[in-house]
C-alpha cells in the first residue's frame, strides 16, 4: 500500500511540471485542439515517464486490493498519497508545506496508524 501510495503521490508533482506548456496550444476546433494536446503530452518524456510510473501505481493497487481489506486499504492510500505528494513537491522545489500542511501529515499519518492498529488488534481478538 506504502508503494502505491508513493508511485501515485511522487508523480503528481512531476507529471505536473511534465506538462507545462500544453496550455498554451491553442486550436479553433475543440476536436484538434484536444488531439494536439494529446500529441504534445505523448511526445513528452517528462509527462510520459510519470505517468507509466503513476499508472504502474494503479496496477499494484489492482493486485494490492485482491489480499488487503478493503476498509483499511482504501484509506491508507488516498491518505498516503497526499503526503507523499506534498513532501515530493516540496523535494521538486514547489512550494514549502506550511505549519497546517504539516500538521495534517501528521494527523493523517496518526490516524492510518490507528486504523492499522485497530485492524491488527481486532485480528489476532478473533483469530
Amino acid at each position: 500500500m506504502v508503494l502505491v501510495s508513493f508511485l501515485w503521490g511522487a508523480t503528481n508533482p512531476l507529471i505536473k511540471k511534465g506538462s507545462s506548456g500544453v496550455n498554451k496550444i491553442k486550436c479553433d476546433n475543440c476536436i484538434l485542439q484536444f488531439l494536439s494536446e494529446i500529441h504534445f503530452l505523448a511526445r513528452n518524456w517528462r509527462y510520459v515517464l510519470p505517468f507509466i510510473l503513476n499508472q504502474s501505481g494503479s496496477v499494484v493497487y489492482y493486485f494490492t486490493l485482491q489480499q488487503a481489506d478493503l476498509s483499511l486499504a482504501v484509506p491508507v492510500v488516498n491518505s498516503l498519497t497526499f503526503v507523499f505528494t506534498a513532501l515530493s513537491g516540496w523535494v521538486l522545489g514547489e512550494e514549502i508545506p506550511n505549519k497546517g500542511t504539516l500538521m495534517g501529515m501528521l494527523l493523517v499519518v496518526s490516524g492510518i496508524t490507528l486504523c492499522v492498529f485497530d485492524k491488527v488488534t481486532n485480528f489476532n481478538t478473533v483469530a
